[in-house]
């Protein structure tokens, strides 16, 4: 346990969400900012422009499809918990973001990281959201979530996302809840063991590629 409260804060790297904004592209309510194409009223942090939140419809069900070198698995978006986080990462999925980059980072018994477009988990997509979780939020295996830095509220999210390959990884609940594996949860744990467990910086032993990421509503 003591060594697991080591890892977490080099695990769950920073993400790097700043940038010039752009007022243009957005508009104001309440204090908040709501980005263009969503009709959340979602606080965005950053270089607005660059955020275009998908329309998402609560009342179906969000899958997103992780296409991998080493295979496939499937998460459902939380789009009640963190409507803002899920409705900004549907957007970039339409937008092919997460299409070539990796799991930079990964910890076998603890989480497998990806996301990043510089690929050493300083990169974002140049704005954030904010989705604070419920108090009770447990990181159990499967739960997919979103990086951030140490600084910044709970809830922020960029693009950098975990998935959770351990047990019970004992995280405060302060990421937020992007969704939770229904299929494939053998193919992450599979990557998750390409990773050397004495290295807390969770440099990968071979290169993981996200070869896509596709999203279905039904």
């Amino acid at each position: 346990m003591k060594r697991l409260a080591l890892l977490i804060p080099l695990v769950i790297l920073l993400v790097g969400c700043g940038g010039e904004s752009d007022e243009s592209s957005s508009t104001t309510t309440n204090g908040s900012t709501t980005a263009k194409g969503a009709s959340l009223d979602c606080e965005i942090g950053g270089d607005k422009s660059k955020a275009e939140l998908a329309d998402l419809d609560d009342g179906k069900k969000h899958l997103v499809v992780v296409d991998t070198n080493k295979g496939s698995f499937t998460f459902e978006l939380a789009t009640k918990i963190s409507p803002c986080t899920t409705a900004s990462i549907a957007g970039l999925i339409g937008k092919g973001f997460f299409d070539g980059l990796t799991f930079h980072r990964i910890v076998p018994g603890f989480v497998i990281q990806g996301g990043d477009p510089q690929g050493d988990g300083t990169g974002g997509p140049g704005y954030s959201t904010v989705d604070a979780p419920p108090s009770d939020t447990k990181y159990v295996k499967g739960l997919v979530a979103m990086a951030k830095a140490g600084n910044e509220p709970a809830g922020t999210s960029g693009s950098q996302f975990f998935v959770v390959t351990g047990d019970d990884v004992q995280l405060d609940p302060a990421y937020a809840v992007l969704g939770r594996v229904t299929d494939g949860l053998e193919v992450a744990e599979e990557i998750g063991e390409l990773g050397n467990a004495s290295d807390p910086s969770g440099t990968p032993t071979e290169r993981i590629e996200i070869k896509s990421m596709q999203l279905e509503t039904g």
